[in-house]
């Protein structure tokens, strides 16, 4: 198939000759003098024109990186030329300079700067001119296959002209929904098709259109080989030879619709790993200003091949004689009868959080392309079917209140269905792995789709017995690279409530929740049998057996005798994560740090809140923790605490100090150093790590991604840290009988 591409599509996909020009310019190139090397990836940026009157004429590029290669020993980076009123670019070998690392981008918000002019080009502006269709791309490097690694080379006039003569017969025209046209959208993609460029379009359509001719050529061959025919295709039952192509053909649209997740205009170059990535590193089509045109034709990264042989692999590694037969089959979560006496594990949708179906439209369109034939009932509609979906997408329901009933009443069917239903012998487990921001409804109160989600598993008559935390994500995944995202999985554990539970009164709630939590929270932070939760998992983790006191009972009842809803269930769950009991000096940081962070503020605020505390100013500067001059005080950060401290000799140790000089010792020198250090105060260990979640959960709230960073990367070491306690052994303590 591929060969066939290559016949009908190869021109639009050239190799590149390394010119006697090419080496006047980059003498390194020398040896490569007259080769043609493999193309793995064009690297094109988006283009505007000027927004300075002088330079309209020019396309300017918004480059978000001038850097290729950021490999240690194998750095490549882009240096763009001016000449006279326009510019080209050229492409140097060696460490990248700062400056590169920005390309043309002029800041988080800044949007970018005229590479003639300097001029600043907003946001507005680039969105102005997407709207109106004149945004454009050029080409501004070609990565290319050698002997020992990647060739980076400036872009020639010839490649860029082939890429520009594609001319693609088909595009798909689905339009964007929902979340997928929060971002692109304001800059002119409106449709999927709009997401390629044209020579990825025409290469798609090619392979796309090869997918039937494939077919037929493995159907022939079965026949050849003696398959008996049975005449019937894979979506009749059938198990001859035109069921076994139509199978090979399913297995071939799926390695396509995997190499559009590479081939599109939104995948970014990863100058690390020196590879396209795929444009669904999360669940959200984000714009891309400089992006990677991979070879489809090629055998690296992002090409058909490469898709193949992961698929390929995947039966490598499945062997025949170990595989299960499995069945998969669809059906309404709120009216089935799959699970009736079955043991269930779910994992529902995510109220808002992910556009499942809007999103599956990506791949949705080529499947349809390749595979409608196979499959005319699976793929009857033009996009993906969304309309009963149960999410609370406010596009489709007409408001954000109507959308969240819409998943209140969907999945409160779904839950009771399945509590109907369930094995009397069995839990049924339910996971979820998702934090919700507030959103407010029409009362002026708050509520998230997190406890609209527990509300439908108590109204349908579950009562929840348990949790269990797993670690399910991968902290290399794009959504937790710089942020705080949940590190795991929490595992609801359902049992249905028993008929005639009981109703309680809130005090005698309150007086439960006294009585199990403060156990549970210690089990959960100390690891017991099972590893430690996360900080950035812990206010999660707690709802399970808070909520296991709540659901048992048919109500739970307020002064007024209505019932308590699940909000204020939670709060009062939740608010065992703020119970703090530190040394004095300590609960000042604390509310020091929860006011003003590390920012300066008047001495007075700090006078009054040590007196609060029962501690002074001058204590505390005596401590090492604060620094207080001129009428001003601020907490001393972990990066300014003095290396070759001794906490044998400190007449002072607040829980606050030993703690950041745990933080600043783990970042200097790993593991190893900050064991020694713990092995040198072990009585400050359990307060310690109670603080380090404390302040994870203040910072989250705060939304200081930075340092909660800091605390959360402290409590997931902290078994290495014990053990490295451990081998360093306890200072001043005996370590053998003296006989």
């Amino acid at each position: 198939m591929r060969a066939q591409a290559e016949q009908r599509i190869g021109q639009l996909y050239p190799k590149i000759t390394v010119s006697a020009a090419m080496v006047a310019e980059r003498p390194d190139l020398a040896p490569l003098q007259g080769q043609a090397l493999t193309v793995i990836a064009w690297l094109w940026a988006r283009t505007v024109r000027s927004p300075n009157p002088a330079f309209s004429h020019a396309e300017v590029p918004l480059a978000s990186t001038f850097v290729l290669s950021s490999k240690a020993g194998k750095g490549a980076y882009v240096v763009p030329v001016l000449e006279g009123e326009g510019y080209r670019f050229a492409v140097k070998v060696g460490e990248a300079p700062a400056e590169a690392a920005e390309g043309t981008a002029a800041g988080k918000r800044g949007g970018f700067y005229c590479l003639l002019s300097r001029s600043p080009i907003d946001y507005q502006y680039i969105r102005s001119e997407g709207a109106a269709g004149r945004m454009g791309a050029r080409l501004m490097a070609i990565v290319a296959e050698g002997a020992r690694g990647r060739i980076y080379l400036a872009p020639t006039e010839e490649h860029e002209a082939i890429a520009r003569k594609a001319a693609p017969a088909w595009r798909p025209e689905v339009k964007l929904h929902g979340k997928c046209r929060v971002n692109v959208s304001n800059y002119g993609l409106d449709t999927y098709g709009d997401l390629f460029t044209p020579r990825q379009l025409v290469a798609l359509t090619t392979f796309s259109d090869l997918v039937p001719e494939a077919i037929e050529r493995c159907r022939q061959d079965a026949l050849a080989a003696g398959l008996p025919d049975d005449g019937l295709g894979l979506d009749a039952g059938g198990n001859g030879p035109t069921a076994y192509a139509e199978a090979v053909g399913v297995y071939l649209a799926f390695a396509l619709s995997r190499t559009a997740d590479w081939g599109n205009s939104l995948s970014r170059w990863e100058s690390k790993a020196q590879v396209p990535q795929q444009l669904f590193g999360r669940h959200a089509i984000p714009m891309i200003w400089d992006f990677a045109e991979a070879n489809i034709l090629g055998s690296s990264t992002g090409s058909l091949d490469a898709s193949t042989q992961n698929i390929y692999k995947s039966f490598v590694k499945s062997s025949a004689e170990f595989v299960i037969p499995g069945h998969a089959l669809l059906d309404d979560a709120q009216t089935q009868g799959i699970t009736a006496q079955r043991v269930v594990s779910t994992d529902p949708p995510y109220y808002d959080n992910i556009g499942y179906a809007d999103l599956s439209d990506f791949f949705y369109v080529w499947l349809r392309k390749c595979l409608r034939q196979i499959f005319p009932g699976l793929y009857a509609t033009v996009a993906v079917p969304k309309a009963q979906e149960l999410v609370a997408t406010p596009y489709r329901h007409g408001s954000k209140e109507k959308a969240e009933a819409f998943f209140l009443d969907g999945m409160t069917r779904a839950m009771h269905n399945l509590a109907e239903q369930a094995h009397p012998a069995f839990p049924i487990t339910i996971y979820y792995a998702f934090k919700q921001n507030e959103t407010s409804d029409t009362t002026g109160t708050t509520s998230t789709g997190w406890e609209t989600f527990l509300e439908a598993v108590i109204r349908a008559g579950f009562a929840i017995c348990g949790t269990w935390p797993m670690r399910t994500e991968m902290g290399s995944r794009m959504i937790s690279a710089g942020t705080n995202a949940l590190a795991s999985s929490i595992v609801l554990v359902c049992r249905q409530r028993v008929a005639n539970a009981a109703s309680v009164s809130r005090r005698e709630f309150i007086r439960e929740l006294n009585a199990a939590l403060p156990g549970a929270l210690d089990e959960m932070t100390r690891g017991g049998v099972n590893s430690p939760v996360a900080p950035v998992d812990l206010s999660q983790a707690i709802i399970g057996p808070g909520m296991a006191i709540f659901s048992q009972y048919a109500a739970v009842l307020e002064a007024d005798g209505t019932p308590m809803g699940v909000k204020t269930a939670l709060q009062l769950i939740n608010r065992f994560l703020a119970e703090d009991d530190f040394d004095h000096d300590t609960q000042f940081c604390l509310h020091w740090f929860e006011q003003f962070g590390w920012s300066v503020a008047g001495f007075g605020d700090a006078n009054t809140l040590a007196q609060s505390k029962g501690t002074a100013v001058t204590a505390l500067v005596n401590a090492g923790v604060l620094e207080s001059s001129k009428g001003q005080a601020r907490l001393l950060r972990w990066a300014e605490l003095p290396p070759g401290w001794a906490p044998e000799t400190d007449t002072r140790l607040p829980v606050w100090e030993a703690l950041h000089q745990l933080i600043r010792a783990l970042n200097h020198a790993g593991e190893s150093a900050a064991g020694a250090l713990l092995a040198r105060m072990p009585s400050r260990a359990e307060p310690m790590r109670a603080l380090a979640y404390r302040l994870y959960t203040l910072c989250e709230r705060k939304g200081w991604a930075d340092d909660a960073r800091a605390y959360n990367e402290l409590v997931t070491a902290w078994s290495g840290i014990e053990q490295a306690a451990g081998e360093a052994g306890l200072v001043g303590a005996q370590a053998q009988f003296d006989i």
